[in-house]
């Protein structure tokens, strides 16, 4: 009976080595499966006077193999690396905005700055005016163009991340209801290896949308936590997720992702608290990313509007009046905040040759009392009061706070956000073009000296409503310098930065003042420039008068100095140091650099995530060689305990015949 109980023991052993081979063998392609073997102990043997005779073999129990330090480090992994890839993704489709070539927004500015050089050769030709206007209607396009992408781009985004909050409260409530199987399975005292595993599966999925930390329970149940600390399943309970406009700056598209918890306030967080996941990844990119690409468009289309828009109202039209705008431009934009004292706060837009590819935060310490904070960098300046100087010249922009707020209240403020999509060209008869100058110049007939009309044109500095520029401006030339008649302004040299007063002379001979004259030096009167070159005599004089005088005619319709100076723009150094014509380029510059490194953190992570993934399997992994060579082994061990039950059963049947005789 020993030998029939041996075998029958062993050949129920190894069928169940067969089967688990077997199952091991079915889920080699199963995601998130760990490999099962067979534990097998030896029967207590039984105790004769010769010893303890063996009684086979019995089955503990099926061995899931698993690693659960590397199982959690592949998971933070996958992670980190999910974020990273969507990140990089969408970075290259904002980089795909912002075209290079031909067709490309730096090529339709270069064109528009360029196409004015024929309307400086020749002012009157309506064809090289009407050629100006399509070039400014299709740089505006083109900029539109460009802002109504990136807003496209903001939906798919925003669609994106409201999905996978969906997929991450299906996952949590499947691992819910997992860790209520497992509980319960564990109850008969044996590991339900694939309930574990099918567990762990649906974590690694989680963590492919946002980072979590696991922390195992008594009953088997396992608790999942986002943001360090929010407890997203705890036993068979699961709490939800949303993705919604920050609360703290109301209206301004701003998203957060905020934890439901059942019964409480939904609790905003923020990205960076989330880690990895392409929560993570997307929150960066839609809060971060695609911000700057937004401000750095919004800045250039806002910079060459109000530069453009400024230097043609200080020139003629052909029928001379006063130019126009060129563009639209916003007169300024108001803050988000959530504080109805702080409602209509704005910022206005005085200098753009300053202004900052950035968002701004007004942060209050007190009821009067703060600072201004970029977010591109961090920069910050403080303020005292609501109309603390300090305010007003912050990057080319002016603060307007309507209200004192109390300590820890926020201001968002986002000047650029919508400049790009909003531009368009306004002026569209060529005779609108303010190509010529508001003023005029003429050499004294009795000159003797060599002195020359350098330059002259319209600078608005102090302001000008041209051309009523006052009367005819006379300078007068002596042995000392020159005196000033018609205007009580005084010159300015507009080459320093700021400007700076010319001294008069001291000890002037007699009044009016006399000022030191320069060859070359632009002399800046009540809003117009001119510079003279060349040596004068006493005696020698320059007339400044209104381009529309009678006294000069129509000659304005040939003058194209305005035109000039809007050709100039083109060499204002207005973005960070660069050149308008180079602010495309700029731009270009910092995205691509962005994506690359992102591209770059993509890579890595990505490597780091196989690695590990690797490092798991190799633990937990089936290998079909090794199940097959097992297989074979099991098959013939089942073999020979089916053997063993034969023979046991051939010497049972003759021990019975034997005492039947």
């Amino acid at each position: 009976m020993s030998l029939l109980s041996v075998g029958a023991r062993a050949l129920l052993a190894n069928q169940t080595a067969l089967q688990t081979t077997g199952h091991n063998i079915a889920n080699v392609s199963t995601a998130g499966y760990s490999r099962q073997s067979v534990h097998l102990q030896t029967v207590q043997g039984q105790f004769s006077g010769s010893g303890y005779i063996g009684n086979g073999v019995n089955v503990v129990t099926i061995m899931r193999n698993h690693n659960e330090l590397l199982t959690r480090q592949a998971a933070a992994a996958q992670a980190v690396q999910s974020g990273d890839t969507v990140r990089a993704e969408r970075l290259t489709q904002l980089q795909d905005v912002f075209q290079g070539g031909a067709t490309g927004l730096g090529a339709a500015i270069s064109d528009m700055l360029n196409s004015l050089v024929d309307v400086v050769a020749a002012p009157s030709d309506i064809t090289a005016r009407t050629v100006t206007l399509t070039r400014m209607n299709e740089m505006a396009s083109r900029m539109r163009n460009s802002g109504n992408q990136l807003h496209e781009l903001e939906y798919s985004v925003n669609e994106q991340l409201s999905n996978n909050a969906t997929r991450i409260n299906q996952l949590a409530q499947s691992i819910a209801e997992a860790n209520e199987q497992v509980a319960r399975a564990k109850g008969n005292g044996q590991s339900p290896n694939d309930l574990l595993d099918r567990r762990d599966q649906l974590i690694r999925e989680l963590n492919q949308y946002i980072q979590t930390t696991q922390i195992p329970a008594d009953d088997g149940s396992i608790g999942v936590f986002i943001g360090g600390s929010q407890a997203l399943v705890l036993g068979n309970q699961a709490a939800s997720v949303s993705v919604a406009e920050s609360q703290l700056f109301t209206g301004s598209n701003q998203m957060r992702l905020f934890f439901n918890r059942p019964g409480a306030t939904p609790s905003e967080m923020q990205e960076d608290m989330l880690g990895g996941g392409e929560m993570a990844g997307l929150l960066k990119f839609a809060n971060n990313d695609l911000v700057e690409g937004r401000n750095l468009l919004g800045r250039m289309a806002l910079a060459i509007g109000m530069s453009m828009n400024a230097q043609n109202k200080l020139g003629l039209t052909l029928d001379g009046k006063v130019g126009g705008d060129l563009f639209t431009v916003p007169a300024g934009a108001n803050g988000y905040t959530s504080s109805a004292g702080l409602a209509g706060s704005n910022v206005s837009y005085a200098d753009p040759t300053r202004f900052a590819a950035s968002d701004y935060e007004v942060r209050f310490t007190g009821a009067n009392a703060g600072q201004v904070v970029r977010l591109s960098d961090g920069k910050t300046t403080g303020f005292t009061s609501l109309t603390d100087p300090s305010l007003q010249n912050i990057d080319g922009l002016t603060f307007n706070l309507t209200g004192a707020g109390a300590a820890g209240e926020r201001i968002l403020f986002k000047p650029f956000a919508d400049a790009a999509a909003n531009i368009k060209a306004l002026v569209n008869s060529p005779r609108d073009l303010a190509a010529a100058n508001p003023i005029n110049a003429a050499m004294g007939t009795a000159n003797g000296g060599t002195l020359q009309l350098a330059g002259l044109k319209a600078t608005g500095m102090p302001a000008l409503t041209p051309p009523a520029i006052g009367t005819p401006v006379t300078l007068s030339f002596n042995g000392s310098g020159f005196t000033i008649a018609g205007t009580t302004g005084t010159p300015v040299d507009i080459s320093t930065n700021p400007p700076t007063p010319i001294a008069a002379l001291p000890s002037p001979p007699a009044p009016p003042a006399t000022y030191g004259f320069t060859s070359g030096q632009a002399i800046n009167i009540d809003g117009w420039s001119v510079t003279l070159q060349g040596t004068p005599k006493s005696g020698d004089t320059v007339n400044i008068g209104n381009a529309t005088d009678p006294l000069y005619g129509d000659i304005y319709t040939r003058n194209a100095g305005n035109a000039s100076a809007l050709m100039a723009l083109r060499d204002v150094k207005m973005f960070d140091e660069s050149k308008l014509s180079d602010g495309y380029a700029g731009l270009m510059a910092q995205i691509g650099t962005r994506t690359q490194s992102a591209s770059y953190a993509a890579e890595l992570s990505n490597s780091i995530a196989s690695n590990l993934e690797a490092d798991r399997t190799a633990v937990s992994g089936v290998n079909l060689d090794e199940e097959a060579a097992r297989l074979i082994q099991y098959q013939q061990a089942y073999q020979a305990s089916a053997k063993m039950l034969q023979i046991a059963q051939n010497i049972f049947d003759n021990l019975i015949q034997s005492m039947g005789r």
